[in-house]
């Protein structure tokens, strides 16, 4: 869900390992000790310090298959994954609903339960076993607690316009947390036509579009930004080094906040060069050390629910999420319409 300007191709070679050939350096699919994987940024810390680099490393050492990684938005990584479907080159594919659901209906993942996934509850894993959730995370925004004294509560409060060129989501249809802002809108007001008329009003005060909702969270702690989205596992991971981030549920005027799972999910990559280490990977990372990690070094929750994690980081997550009500999205519904949600946004906002 993040890119930057040296182009999408070039971006993700300077973000994954050599051993991609598109990058020009040697095949993957000439080694046997590697494991090839696509996935939404969020888990990666920037200094090298989050959930993805623990656990590869410990997995390494373990088993002695490096990681070869390549991140980007969401519907990014499922669009590379379409287009090498021919010639794979990942092995695991990690994404945000709804995109998951598309990967899997457009014949992407191959059935594959790992060891642990049976602790998943099912709504967060299919039910064909073609992928399951290895991180639970909620939608949210962020705001800055130094300049805003007061922290917003409605998506009202955003129409004002002391927030004009202040406030900025990733794109719709791009980035995972972009198409959360969607989904989150169409249940709070009701419907898609009234969310999108209150997103079009919005646009007013839109910096812009973004293919990266992790860009933004660093653009609202300097203060160039007063409010943008995100999500609670990355956006806690990032405040500690971004003192003025603050993690938010917009409401509608008298009523209670809102937010739903929005959980990292992986899956095998049908015809995935190495299947085998794919596997292994998959195993590794819903074991009991890995998944008592997500709390404590990636800022998350655990995708068991038979682990209950009770480091500090734990205990504030769980009370950051107090009387936040959670609803379910049919995310099956929003995947096969996709297409059409993210045309109709676009009219909407003109974007």
């Amino acid at each position: 869900m993040r890119r930057n300007s040296l182009g999408p191709a070039l971006a993700l070679c300077l973000l994954a390992t050599p051993l991609l050939s598109a990058c020009g350096g040697t095949s993957a699919a000439s080694d046997e000790k590697v494991v090839t994987v696509y996935s939404a940024d969020g888990l990666k810390g920037e200094n090298g310090d989050g959930w993805y680099d623990r656990v590869f490393a410990d997995f390494t050492k373990k088993t002695g298959i490096k990681v070869s990684y390549v991140e980007g938005g969401s519907g990014e990584m499922v669009q590379r994954a379409v287009r090498e479907k021919g010639n794979p080159q990942a092995d695991v594919l990690v994404t945000l609903p709804p995109f998951i659901q598309q990967a899997d209906g457009k014949g992407l993942l191959q059935t594959y339960r790992p060891a642990g996934s049976d602790r998943v509850t099912a709504a967060d894993k299919s039910a064909d076993g073609t992928w399951t959730s290895v991180v639970e995370n909620y939608f949210g925004f962020v705001h800055n607690k130094k300049l805003l004294k007061k922290t917003p509560v409605t998506w009202d409060e955003l129409l004002d316009g002391g927030y004009r060129d202040k406030l900025q989501y990733s794109t719709p249809g791009v980035a995972g947390d972009g198409t959360a802002v969607l989904v989150k809108a169409i249940h709070d007001f009701g419907g898609k036509d009234a969310a999108l008329a209150y997103l079009k009003k919005l646009q007013a005060n839109n910096v812009g579009p973004s293919a990266s909702t992790g860009k933004l969270a660093p653009k609202v702690d300097k203060g160039e930004l007063l409010v943008a989205n995100g999500d609670v596992q990355m956006n806690y991971a990032q405040s500690k080094t971004m003192p003025n981030l603050g993690i938010w549920f917009p409401a509608r005027p008298g009523s209670a906040p809102t937010t739903f799972a929005l959980p990292y999910a992986a899956g095998l990559v049908t015809k995935a060069p190495h299947g085998d280490n794919g596997r292994e990977l998959l195993d590794f990372l819903l074991t009991e050390g890995a998944q008592r990690q997500v709390s404590s070094v990636g800022g998350g929750f655990s995708a068991r629910e038979d682990i209950k994690a009770t480091d500090a980081d734990a205990v504030a997550l769980r009370a950051l999420m107090d009387g936040v009500r959670i609803f379910q999205p049919d995310w099956d519904d929003i995947a096969e319409n996709l297409t059409t949600y993210v045309a109709d946004w676009k009219t909407a906002t003109g974007s």
